[in-house]
């Protein structure tokens, strides 16, 4: 891999995945152009790099000339899962009444595959309010209050307040990128 793929790479992860690489969202979805990058070789890199942190990179599937690839935290990402609220809506999604997070991610990489598409499960694992999953189910997608990271059915407030704190966690990652550091030296990682 080139040195301006490897940066390339890198800014792509900090501009759509910097909330969860700083530690303060379970999980990021990126969809990347499957001919941009040697995506395999990067996840590799990425998951030995970024295990001290708990971080972790995976290829969910790719999707006609594009791949999914999910950047997460591992322990917020089971903490999450383990949530009984949570667990009762994966259950009644058709997943198994517990697993790990690795049989959990291989059952919605095949329902991402099965259907084309995305299945309103998701933002379970993105780490999206649950009254806000169950609202884009109840009213396939229409009627939201705001739009923004997803749309919001439940506290507007609150939800303002988190995509505020996604931007912030973009511009500080970005712009430590734009100061001349790489993304494993702008996460403290050596």
């Amino acid at each position: 891999m080139s040195q301006a793929e490897y940066e390339k790479f890198g800014r792509t992860l900090a501009f759509h995945a910097a909330p969860t690489l700083l530690g303060i969202k379970c999980a990021n979805l990126v969809s990347l152009a499957s001919d941009e990058f040697q995506l395999q070789l990067h996840s590799e890199c990425f998951n030995r790099k970024a295990a001290a942190k708990g971080l972790r990179c995976r290829i969910l599937c790719e999707q006609g000339a594009r791949t999914l690839i999910l950047v997460y935290h591992h322990a917020r990402l089971e903490q999450r899962l383990r949530d009984p609220d949570v667990r009762r809506m994966l259950r009644r999604c058709g997943y198994p009444a517990s697993a790990a997070v690795e049989e959990y991610l291989d059952i919605l990489a095949k329902r991402i595959q099965a259907n084309g598409s995305f299945p309103h499960d998701i933002g379970l694992f993105l780490d999206y309010p649950l009254e806000d999953v169950i609202g884009f189910i109840a009213n396939k997608g229409e009627n939201f209050k705001l739009c923004g990271y997803w749309k919001v059915y439940g506290s507007e407030e609150q939800a303002r307040r988190t995509f505020s704190n996604y931007e912030k966690c973009r511009n500080f990652l970005c712009n430590k990128l734009n100061e001349g550091a790489d993304l494993y030296q702008a996460l403290r990682i050596s």
